[in-house]
């Protein structure tokens, strides 16, 4: 048995500003480095196409990454189906980089759901399963490539020398 490896927590926010003012003021962690609108191509929901557009903010707390995402349309997505527009809360986990399809077929075999998957402009991109009647929260399986590593990496340097000023930076 492969044992799995939590990387990222994920928040689902209504609003992206305020959900980083909010975790700042709650936890004092930044920077959060903020992508809106992220372009999003072969966007599926539950096996059909479908249209998705999201933001999201990235900072770091020890070896967890910590995202707040939120969705500007009302497309079905995995992100619907758990919260209401004007709704917050813990949403998923990532898990860490490895082989994204055999992962998705293995946590499918299992009975996991593939809700929501889409590659992004930069080549990288996600799957989300339904794990929220086992977990109270979906997984995030990755489609790895050298964008997300240096993602994470900057990511991570930034909270470790972060001086409290700046508590956004702009994708």
């Amino acid at each position: 048995m492969t044992t799995e490896r939590i990387i990222q927590n994920a928040y689902y926010v209504s609003d992206i500003d305020e959900g980083i003012a909010l975790f700042h003021r709650f936890w004092g962690i930044g920077p959060f480095f903020v992508r809106r609108h992220i372009e999003l191509e072969n966007v599926t929901y539950r096996g059909s196409a479908s249209e998705l557009d999201i933001s999201a903010a990235y900072t770091q707390s020890g070896d967890i990454m910590i995202e707040l995402v939120t969705q500007h349309n009302d497309a079905p997505s995995i992100f619907r189906d758990r919260f209401a527009v004007n709704e917050s809360g813990f949403h998923h986990v990532a898990l860490d980089f490895g082989d994204h399809d055999a992962r998705v077929g293995h946590f499918n075999g299992l009975g996991f759901a593939s809700v929501t998957s889409f590659n992004t402009g930069e080549g990288r991109g996600a799957t989300y399963l339904d794990t929220f009647d086992l977990l109270g929260h979906a997984t995030e399986i990755y489609r790895v490539n050298d964008s997300l590593r240096r993602l994470y990496a900057i990511v991570r340097s930034a909270a470790e020398t972060w001086d409290g000023q700046d508590l956004t930076v702009e994708l």
